[in-house]
């Protein structure tokens, strides 16, 4: 009798083993099988961090959101070494210092859009983004006779729904690849 009691209790565990062994490679299968992959496996919607070239080079960037006392000296020193760049404006900064917008464009800087009043993107709706993007590039289009293409969000905050939305607009949305800040601070970190 006991060995028989012992015989049941090692076939109980052998079928509990196996039974556990069976629903782990099933929650395996269920987790990784290529229709669940595929499906919880989205692909986000990023902006242009950089393009590839054959040649090297940099593109050198500005935002333009609240003073305009350094944009002449801007000018200046990149038209003496030749050197153009893009210039992100906030439309509000377009509306207090049209002359600046009209300088940057004259000395042959790119003028692209930040944003009308420098919102934070993914809070608003897709007609919100719509309306905030064109509100700027009405304002620099009026003064350069150019619209822009691209678009730099407000402080580097972006989603799908962001990226997205201004990408159905016929606009590049622009990330930089460098945080100047953080690279200064870097620099000042080891010297």
């Amino acid at each position: 009798m006991k060995q028989l009691t012992n015989a049941l209790a090692k076939r109980k565990k052998l079928l509990s083993a196996l039974a556990l062994v069976l629903v782990i490679c099933l929650m395996f299968y269920a987790v990784n099988a290529p229709q669940i992959v595929g499906a919880a496996a989205t692909e986000r919607v990023l902006p242009i961090y950089c393009v590839e070239r054959d040649n090297k080079a940099v593109s050198l960037t500005f935002d333009a959101a609240w003073g305009n006392e350094d944009t002449q000296m801007l000018i200046d020193i990149l038209g003496q070494y030749n050197v153009k760049a893009t210039f992100f404006l906030v439309g509000d900064w377009v509306d207090r210092y049209p002359e600046s917008v009209k300088a940057l464009h004259d000395a042959g800087m790119e003028v692209m859009n930040h944003s009308n009043d420098h919102a934070h993107f993914s809070k608003l709706s897709a007609q919100e983004i719509r309306d905030n993007v064109n509100a700027c590039c009405d304002k620099i289009e009026t003064i350069t006779g150019q619209r822009p293409t691209l678009f730099r969000c407000p402080y580097g905050e972006y989603d799908d729904h962001v990226v997205s939305t201004i990408n159905e607009m016929g606009i590049q949305v622009i990330q930089w690849d460098v945080d100047p800040l953080a690279a200064v601070g870097d620099m000042i970190h080891y010297k």
